[in-house]
């Protein structure tokens, strides 16, 4: 039977199965137009829920990517869910492919408004769903690549697109997330004064070609409130999205997470993490 939350239906469990220590289950729900939204939920491993973490897949991507962040998200007390976004998976990336290839179609893709909109309504029926069954108060978005620009669209940045979030998470991550260019104006990130961590690497270069270091501008015009910014060394795009040889990027990205959102609970978020193959600054 469905549940009403708010004005989201909420959908029937699919499936239960095990994942190491954590519960992964996939979830159907319904979003407020009344789209299906696939999510993977990890349950968190503590005995509180501390809060929810959401993570927002990049271009062509599904639920069923970011294991290594579900499972993070999850030892740290959260019940951390990976959302499908139907709008910009797989089948709509095909879509945006045809007579193109790959990379023209991704930069459409990317530049899509209505793929946005989708997200944001994938987003607010996955955080509504989260916090009907977990009572911690943290709200964590975590973004890749085009789940990146949701996450700083979502946390209030300026873009190009018409498109705008809820502003409604308290600790926000973007893994590549993108400089000045098709999604965004420069100094798009100026307004945003909530707690963000941006994460790259020296071989996360640009879609369209541009080098890895235009991926810290968000970080360099956001104000002093509570910012990170972590590089680390030959990490490629897709090691930061867990595949390839990315078990080191994976572990560098989890510790550096656990540790800015320690330093939030602490009230302190000047003191960063010093570990070899990564350079972290804050401000």
């Amino acid at each position: 039977m469905n549940k009403q939350i708010g004005c989201f239906s909420i959908g029937i469990l699919v499936s239960i199965f095990s994942f190491g220590v954590a519960a992964k289950d996939a979830v159907s729900l319904v979003r407020q137009d009344q789209k299906t939204v696939p999510v993977i939920s990890y349950a968190p491993k503590s005995a509180v829920c501390h809060g929810i973490a959401i993570i927002s897949p990049g271009a062509g991507g599904s639920e069923n990517g970011y294991e290594y962040l579900g499972e993070a998200m999850s030892s740290l007390g959260y019940l951390a869910l990976v959302v499908g976004h139907q709008e910009s998976g797989r089948s709509a990336l095909r879509k945006h492919m045809q007579g193109k290839g790959l990379r023209d179609g991704l930069s459409d893709l990317i530049i899509d408004p209505q793929a946005y909109r989708g997200r944001f309504m994938d987003i607010a029926a996955t955080k509504a769903w989260a916090q009907s069954r977990c009572t911690g108060s943290d709200s964590v978005l975590i973004g890749h690549s085009m789940g990146a620009a949701t996450t700083m669209i979502e946390a209030g940045a300026l873009n190009k697109l018409g498109v705008s979030g809820s502003n409604s998470f308290n600790i926000y991550i973007a893994l590549s997330p993108q400089g000045a260019g098709s999604i965004f104006p420069q100094n798009a990130w100026s307004t945003i004064h909530h707690p963000v961590l941006t994460l790259t690497g020296t071989r996360d270069d640009e879609l369209g070609g541009a080098s890895w270091d235009t991926r810290t501008e968000p970080y360099m015009n956001m104000p002093i409130a509570c910012k990170w910014l972590g590089i680390i060394d030959g990490a490629t795009h897709m090691n930061l999205a867990g595949k390839g040889m990315s078990r080191t990027t994976e572990k560098l990205i989890v510790e550096t997470i656990t540790s800015f959102i320690d330093g939030i609970h602490r009230g302190d978020c000047t003191k960063t993490i010093q570990k070899p193959d990564i350079e972290i600054k804050s401000k």
